[in-house]
């Protein structure tokens, strides 16, 4: 793993913390199970607000552009 400084002067101390935290998480995602961070929760999911259609465009319609009839 090859690591470089591309911009700053950074001390011995405060490069050891920033590489201690990328082989943390390096570690961390290679124990991980395969596709747990593909997992998301049911109210997260983007996809569950476009599963009623939207009213057709008219002059009341901005009145139930979120609330489901």
């Amino acid at each position: 793993m090859d690591i470089k400084v591309v911009r700053g002067n950074p001390t011995p101390e405060e490069l050891a913390a920033a590489l201690a935290v990328v082989r943390a998480r390096a570690a961390a995602a290679a124990t991980a199970p395969p596709g747990a961070a593909e997992e998301r929760d049911a109210w997260s999911d983007p996809s569950r607000l476009a599963q009623t259609r939207l009213p057709a465009p008219g002059p009341q319609a901005w009145a139930h552009t979120f609330w489901p009839r």
